[in-house]
């Protein structure tokens, strides 16, 4: 049995094994600043993930595909936050605008595309 990857936290999972380094590495929020699960958007669990030529490529149903680069991270503070999981405050940076729309688009509530920021040690995720 393979294993299986999931890049974006309760979004779809992918067995490619270069995924293996970004488990969990990005998440979804709402506006509010509160971490999504599919509890709270169930339409978390069709987007479907891949990492494709130094890009994390996410599709969904009638969405075209979004392409966020792998290793980049912002360095301008203001796109910098901190965000609850669980009981962890977890440093996160913003993805940007595009990201807000696609995932706002398809979840049809306001929505940010985040990623645990590098420096950030160990998440412990809840579940």
């Amino acid at each position: 049995m393979s294993a299986s990857y999931q890049p974006v936290a309760e979004c779809g999972l992918t067995g490619q094994a270069q995924a293996a380094g970004y488990h969990r590495r990005w998440l979804i929020s709402n506006d509010a600043g509160q971490w999504l699960t599919r509890e709270l958007a169930p339409r978390l669990a069709e987007i479907g993930i891949e990492l494709r030529l130094g890009y994390l490529v996410l599709r969904a149903p009638g969405m075209l595909r979004l392409d966020i680069p792998l290793d980049v991270i912002e360095d301008d503070d203001s796109v910098r936050y901190q965000i609850l999981i669980g009981e962890q405050t977890v440093d996160v940076v913003d993805e940007g605008e595009l990201a807000s729309a696609w995932m706002s688009n398809y979840l049809g509530i306001p929505a940010r595309l985040l990623k645990v920021h590098p420096d950030m040690e160990s998440v412990r995720w809840p579940g």
